[in-house]
């Protein structure tokens, strides 16, 4: 399922969130310092005509408008991301109450078991134990009327 936060799935958003993305890795650092280091050996050197002479006014006001633009759009990016990030802790935790319900079930329902097996062995105690005393008083009816029948020859 997509999720579609404060700013939806727009082209906008997702293009903030790209751009966040692109100024965080080491190809835009790196691509950045060589147009720097371009930019000031042509300005330093330049022969003819100087475009952006020292102190380089015009490489300073492109930074400040690449930092008025890239600001915004990583706060827009890091506000989705945190919604995705709240949604997916929220899933995870009703995900973790599912499994704690259906354990405490299975908990519940290994007891009523066991509980069932013990009165089952209980049970059997008893019929094992009637069983006995009715052996043993067969077997003194029998030694009785073995008694009486030996007796009575």
């Amino acid at each position: 399922m997509r999720h579609h936060g404060t700013f939806g799935e727009d082209s906008f958003g997702r293009y903030a969130e790209h751009a966040a993305r692109f100024f965080g890795t080491p190809g835009y650092i790196v691509g950045q310092t060589i147009v720097v280091l371009i930019w000031i050996a042509l300005n330093s050197i330049a022969v003819i005509q100087h475009w952006d002479p020292y102190p380089f006014i015009l490489l300073n006001l492109a930074f400040s408008t690449q930092a008025a633009y890239a600001a915004p759009l990583i706060l827009l990016a890091q506000t989705r991301q945190t919604e995705r990030d709240k949604i997916a802790g929220d899933n995870a935790e009703r995900r973790h109450r599912e499994r704690e319900r259906s354990a405490s079930e299975r908990v519940a329902a290994l007891r009523a078991e066991t509980d069932k097996l013990t009165q089952l062995l209980e049970s059997n105690t008893e019929l094992t134990r009637q069983d006995k005393e009715l052996t043993e008083h067969v077997a003194g009816l029998t030694r009785e009327i073995h008694a009486a029948l030996l007796s009575g020859k």
